[in-house]
This record gives structure tokens, sequence and C-alpha cells, in this order.
């Protein structure tokens, strides 16, 4: 395994004609992160990510994968890289078995001998054994998500790249994938997550970066992004305009979220503390019967950076 970042790009850009699809990305992913990159539609991770994998030649800067550069080095990364990219393709009047065996027999590097057996683990794996026999055209959206997680699997790897990895997959298979990533980190794999939920990033990254319009806005541990957001203070009393005013005063902003009997601000950085904003409601005449004060989170970090609401319910 190699030393330093799994992942790690230094000025990365890519245009289509006068359009930056991506630009100047400095991007690092930590050796055994679990990953999330996040945006909207549009924000350029998709061609991240098929840049990262050799898909895409880069306009400008350089991208190293596991210590080796892409794409010059190719030949070396992809055997240690598993990935799942812009939705699984086989064929359809196949099994999932036999797809997965001819899938591994065009991998120059995939030993003939085990083949049989690691493709049996992988559909194990990713809970498709009982349906290996049948012809993918009878596949769901997610079982053909889980037959293509399963050809990620299929060899022992050092990097996972996966590109909407729950999609189409209901709650109990979206509660299995998240199993399976955890636990590929748990045995020293890099999980790099391209997701929109923020339940499933929440859930499982230890790491996550977020881009908007070709351009890397935030990047850190979860802690890190949420502690650069804004909290939010919620004050439950009958005085809600009395409350308004002081809130405005201290330098919080109200804004349309709190249900009848309450309100609910922004804190800036910087705000007064907790304990100083109740003092001064209280010294104003306001009768607080209940007072809230909550870190950033990370939805309201994403928001705060790209200005778009981000999925939350899977």
């Amino acid at each position: 395994m190699s030393d330093g970042p799994a992942i790690e790009t230094h000025d990365l850009t890519k245009r289509f004609g006068k359009q930056t699809a991506v630009d100047r990305l400095e991007l690092s992913v930590p050796a055994g992160a679990i990953f999330g990159f996040l945006g909207p539609n549009g924000s350029g991770k998709t061609t991240t990510i098929r840049m990262l994998l050799g898909l895409a030649t880069a306009s400008s800067g350089t991208a190293t994968v596991l210590g080796r550069l892409m794409p010059r080095e190719l030949d070396t990364v992809l055997p240690r890289v598993g990935a799942l990219v812009e939705g699984p393709a086989f064929y359809p009047f196949l099994s999932g078995r036999a797809n997965l065996l001819r899938l591994d027999s065009a991998d120059p590097h995939a030993p003939g001998t085990t083949r049989q057996a690691r493709v049996g683990q992988a559909l194990e794996r990713v809970g498709l054994s009982a349906a290996a026999s049948k012809k993918v055209k009878a596949y769901s959206l997610g079982m053909k998500q889980r037959l293509g997680l399963a050809n990620a699997l299929l060899r022992p790897r050092e990097l996972m790249v996966l590109d909407e990895p729950t999609n189409g997959l209901d709650p109990q298979g979206t509660r299995e994938v998240r199993a399976l990533i955890r636990s590929l980190a748990a045995a020293g794999t890099t999980v790099f997550l391209s997701s929109h939920l923020l339940a499933e990033v929440e859930q499982i990254c230890s790491h996550a970066a977020i881009m908007r319009a070709g351009t890397l806005v935030a990047q850190g541990t979860l802690p890190e992004l949420r502690a650069q957001g804004q909290g939010r203070a919620t004050v439950m009393t009958p005085d809600t305009g009395a409350a308004r005013a002081v809130l405005l005063r201290l330098g919080l902003v109200p804004d349309d979220r709190g249900v009848a009997g309450s309100v609910t601000a922004a804190m800036p950085l910087g705000a007064s503390s907790p304990e100083d904003i109740v003092d001064a409601l209280v010294e104003a005449g306001v009768r607080v019967r209940g007072f809230v004060a909550d870190a950033g989170s990370l939805e309201d970090r994403f928001v705060e950076l790209t200005g778009e609401g981000f999925d939350v319910a899977q």
C-alpha cells in the first residue's frame, strides 16, 4: 500500500470547449478514510471521478491515485481500484453470475483458478446469491446496483470509488451497503463515495469535500465541516416579537423555521454565547420557556456553500 493520501490532485482542471467543468481542484483523500464527495448535479463530481480513473483526460493539473500519477500509470493503478461509476452496465440476457464471470475473465490480473469462488463470494457479500442465476434483464435497478458492487469486489482493492452506490436500493438494501462500506474501511480499504444523500454521508463518512460549479469549496473531517457552519438558536416564548428584536440586536438572524411560540435564528461564528443570549432575553422582559443552541449541521454547511438544498431522506 502506498504512503500518503489515497487520492491527491493539484490544480486539476477539465474544460469542454469554453466550459470549465472542474476548476483547479486541490483534493486530498486520506488513506483508510470513507470520503464523501458532495455537490449538486453539474458540480463536477462525475467528471472528477472520470479523471481519477483515467476515463477522461485533464486539461491541466495532476491527479495521483494510490501514489501513482494518472493516467500515466493507469495499468499499475487500476488493478488496485474497484469502481462503480455512472451505473452498472451488463449483458441483459446473461445471468448475474455469468456477467461477473465474463467481466472477471476479461481482467488480465484476475486469477482464473479462483474465479468461480470469488464470483460466488462477491454475490454473497451484496445479497445476490439467490438471484445469481436470473437474467439481468429481470433485475430491478437496485439489484443491478448490487451486481455492480459485486463486480467491484471480485478482488481485494486498496481503493473503492463508488458513484451513488445506494441508488435504487430499498431501505434494507441501503443499510446492507452501508455495512459493506464500513467493513471495507475496517479492512483498510479507502472508500471514495460520491453521493447527494445527507443521511448516507452523515452515517458512514469520516471525511467529505463539497463541490460547487466545478470548484472545491470545502473539505475536511465531518466535525470540521460542521464546525465551519453556522449554529442555530431556538427560543421558546410567547413574546416572539420581542425575542426577534433581541436576537437581531445581538447579531443573530431570525428565520421562518420556528413553530408557533418559538423563534429560530442563525448563530454566526463569533456570536454571543448561549448564556449571554438568554441573559439578554430575560433582561428585555422576554418570557423564556426554553432555549436550545445547536451546532451547525452538515446540511446547513452544504446549503451555505452551494445555495442548494440537500436530499435528506432515503
